[in-house]
Order: structure tokens, then C-alpha cells, then sequence
């Protein structure tokens, strides 16, 4: 049997324990835990799932928040998925419709700071 192994370390090594994650959580058991505060350390906060979360808390339906952003419910139901990838636009419109701001951050050194040699 042929096993087939990437050239390039991926992100799956690092986790803890050798854990993998291969089918998504449900929108249910994330919630819980997320309220609970026991998601693991490494598992990344899915976009769609945090769409979701905004649009539950605002007390929007999936067809109310599609009028306001002038989509269709599906796509909205689509944008909310554990694999999600909406565009920077369409999440800050999604927030600004729930009420609610977009912020984004990217780790590492502010913009413009040199490392010293």
C-alpha cells in the first residue's frame, strides 16, 4: 500500500497528540463548547459558524439578513458553513446589518517596524 506524504510539513503535525479533526463540527456542539470555553486551543473558529453566531444574536432570520444585504437566503445559508470563505466585503456588510463590527487582525510585527539586526 502506497502512502502518500507531503513535501511540506502540514498544519495537521502541530497539533496536540497528533489530533485530526476530519469532519466539521456541527453548529450545535461548537456553540456549546464555545460557550463552555472548552474548544481546543488549535482548532480554528470557523468564519461561517462566527456569520452565524452574529446573525442568531441580532435575532435575524437567514431571509430577513438576505433583504438587507440584496442576496438570496441561500446564499446567506451558504456563507454560514463550517467551510465558508465570504470576502472581506461581505462580512463587513454582514456586521454592519447585525449591528455589530468587523474586526480583522493579522499576528505579528505593526507595519512599518524593522527587526534590528
Amino acid at each position: 500500500m502506497r502512502v502518500y506524504r507531503s513535501p511540506s510539513k502540514p498544519v495537521f503535525d502541530r497539533l496536540p497528540g497528533g489530533l485530526l479533526r476530519r469532519k466539521p463540527r456541527s453548529f450545535l456542539e461548537w456553540t456549546t463548547l464555545r460557550r463552555w470555553r472548552k474548544l481546543p486551543a488549535w482548532e480554528i473558529e470557523p468564519i461561517g459558524y462566527l456569520l452565524r453566531l452574529a446573525r442568531e444574536r441580532s435575532g435575524q432570520t437567514q431571509q430577513e439578513l438576505a433583504a438587507k444585504l440584496d442576496c438570496s437566503q441561500q446564499a446567506i445559508a451558504q456563507a454560514e458553513r463550517w467551510q465558508a470563505n465570504p470576502t472581506v466585503d461581505l462580512m463587513r456588510r454582514w456586521a454592519e446589518a447585525c449591528g455589530t463590527r468587523l474586526r480583522v487582525e493579522l499576528p505579528g510585527r505593526p507595519i512599518g517596524v524593522r527587526k534590528r539586526p
